[in-house]
């Protein structure tokens, strides 16, 4: 199935089921491809992980948090991205590393947004803004950040030198620190290289989600 087919085929019978969020929704909410559609696994309320469980779309518990940090703002994915060879060569020719692989997931956003929203397992439109290039284990794992269309605090925001070096410094601490971090040699297994701009944010998703067709739309 084509993406045109599988737009169609949405239009048509999208109100009668439930879609995957992963696969089921599309990319972009708009035609200028400003706009993101992302699905918000965690929020800052949350003591626990949650991930969409990929085959069925059913948000699952990964695993409670480990420690007491939790995650400072909105937390998901992209729908109809992939983390494969096409993201991993970017990650390496920015990197000037070798031997680097994708991990075979969605790419993941933070939506940064001023209200409390405690509610998960839902599509929020945002504005990508720039993120962070993560290796973790030798494969890409990179975070998008972006901001809630319209918000009140955030929605002015079109570039990641706007956005307040704390709400940053929390975020990156987060992504470091979250889980068990095993140490090999005297090197962290996760690291953050790079924070990057909104240029590079888009270049990073139009990868994932050529990375995207090539795995799973025929």
């Amino acid at each position: 199935m084509t993406n045109s087919e599988l737009n169609d085929f949405l239009e048509k019978y999208g109100k009668m089921f439930r879609p995957n969020p992963w696969h089921g929704i599309k990319t972009w909410d708009n035609e200028d491809k400003k706009v993101l559609n992302a699905y918000i696994e965690i929020t800052p309320n949350d003591r626990v992980k949650y991930e969409v469980h990929k085959e069925s779309g059913y948000l699952m518990v990964d695993r409670p948090q480990k420690f007491s940090n939790i995650i400072p703002q909105l937390y998901g994915l992209i729908p109809r991205t992939y983390s494969d060879s096409k993201s991993a060569s970017f990650a390496e020719a920015e990197t000037g590393r070798t031997g680097i692989d994708g991990d075979h997931d969605p790419i993941d956003i933070c939506v940064l947004a001023e209200k409390n929203i405690v509610q998960g397992d839902i599509l929020v439109n945002c504005i990508p803004v720039g993120g962070f290039r993560m290796l973790d284990g030798g494969e890409i794992d990179d975070k998008i950040i972006a901001v809630l269309k319209d918000d009140a605090m955030f929605g002015h925001i079109t570039d990641i030198d706007q956005v307040p070096a704390a709400v940053l410094a929390e975020l990156k601490h987060y992504f470091l620190t979250y889980k068990e971090i095993p140490v090999k040699d005297g090197e962290a297994k996760v690291e953050i290289t790079e924070t990057y701009n909104a240029e590079t944010a888009m270049k990073v998703i139009n990868l994932g989600v050529e990375d995207y067709n090539e795995k799973f739309v025929k």
